[in-house]
């Protein structure tokens, strides 16, 4: 009899692996504001709300990659380019995110948030420096919170039930030596208390928590196998971005300050994928 190790290195074959994309009218009439995308997570998530019948303002930290994700989102939909608006926005900058929100919302009624953006360094404990320590968590966590509130204290003054959807990892479920699992702990806790504050006035709050995704921040987008993985294999965009249309659809209003894990097994099943 074959051990499960054996059995997937003769069976599981990974690439290429097949995906359906969630095509509907779900999100029909909705427009999100999404961070961070230009590619990886945030470019699937906005190319699925699009597929979704919702309009996307996407930010970035340069013009000149926001201008080329406009255009393959474009292509990639088919939708009118009017249906897809971007904005310069690094959220390193709390003192831009005020300005930058009220020029978006002056021509949008926004009542989605996507928290995607984030950045990751490959420095160990024991070599980080503050500035390396700083950069990852100003970005991950405390940009979260200041545009959350910022988006939050809109949609109140505005009377807008929606949705903030935070884009976690695995990471939060690790044991944390480093500034980026540290910031994904903190968006979890964070997930839980906007939730908790925000959902009287309705406005759902959650978190979608990949595992290692094919994007190019683990690898090249193209090669998916991952053998220290329980599923053999990384998370696509694509799956995430199906499940982020869920959760802000009025199928998930029920779902409330939760975090959805789609790790593969990894940081639920085992740690031992990754080094410390």
């Amino acid at each position: 009899m074959l051990s499960i190790k054996k059995w997937a290195k003769k069976f599981r074959k990974q690439v290429p692996v097949y995906i359906p994309i969630l095509k509907s009218e779900l999100l029909q009439g909705r427009t999100a504001l999404i961070t961070g995308g230009t590619r990886g997570l945030g470019f699937a998530i906005a190319d699925a709300f699009l597929k979704a019948g919702a309009k996307v303002i996407i930010t970035g930290r340069e013009e000149t990659s926001l201008m080329v994700a406009r255009q393959k989102l474009v292509n990639s939909t088919g939708v009118n380019e009017s249906f897809i608006q971007t904005a310069v926005l690094d959220l390193m900058r709390i003192e831009d995110i005020g300005t930058v929100f009220a020029q978006i919302s002056q021509k949008n009624r926004i009542d989605i948030l996507v928290n995607n953006a984030g950045v990751s360094n490959r420095m160990k404990f024991g070599e980080m420096s503050e500035e390396e320590y700083d950069t990852v968590m100003d970005t991950n966590l405390k940009g979260v919170y200041f545009i959350s509130q910022t988006v939050s204290n809109y949609m109140l003054s505005s009377g807008i039930e929606g949705n903030i959807l935070n884009i976690s990892s695995s990471s939060g479920l690790r044991p944390a030596t480093l500034p980026y699992t540290l910031s994904k702990w903190g968006i979890g806790a964070f997930t839980e208390g906007l939730a908790k504050k925000l959902i009287g006035y309705g406005i759902v709050v959650n978190a979608i928590a990949p595992g290692q995704a094919a994007t190019t921040m683990i690898n090249n987008e193209e090669d998916i196998n991952n053998p220290r993985a329980p599923l053999n294999r990384l998370v696509t965009p694509v799956e995430v971005a199906n499940m982020a249309v869920i959760l802000v659809s009025d199928l998930a209003r029920t779902i409330v300050g939760d975090t959805i894990y789609m790790t593969g097994g990894s940081g639920l099943l085992t740690l031992d994928d990754i080094d410390y």
